[in-house]
């Protein structure tokens, strides 16, 4: 097994749809510019009420990802 150092960045993704989808939002842009993802952390879960319904969340996740050589 080789050792790993990993860096981490704190995004916070949104959806109209679902708690998942607001990660899947967040992992996917990161993807098009931070190579090597490796794992994530939810650190906070928040949402929009409009007219007594959600209308919006909001995920705050840390994505970890190993530096290269």
């Amino acid at each position: 097994m080789n050792d790993h150092v990993y860096k981490i960045i704190e995004l916070t993704g949104s959806s109209k749809t679902s708690i998942e989808e607001a990660v899947s939002n967040a992992v996917e842009k990161a993807s098009k510019t931070v190579r090597n993802m490796r794992w994530f952390q939810i650190t906070e879960t928040r949402g929009h009420i409009d007219n007594n319904k959600v209308a919006h969340w909001q995920v705050t996740l840390k994505i970890g990802f190993t530096l290269e050589d």
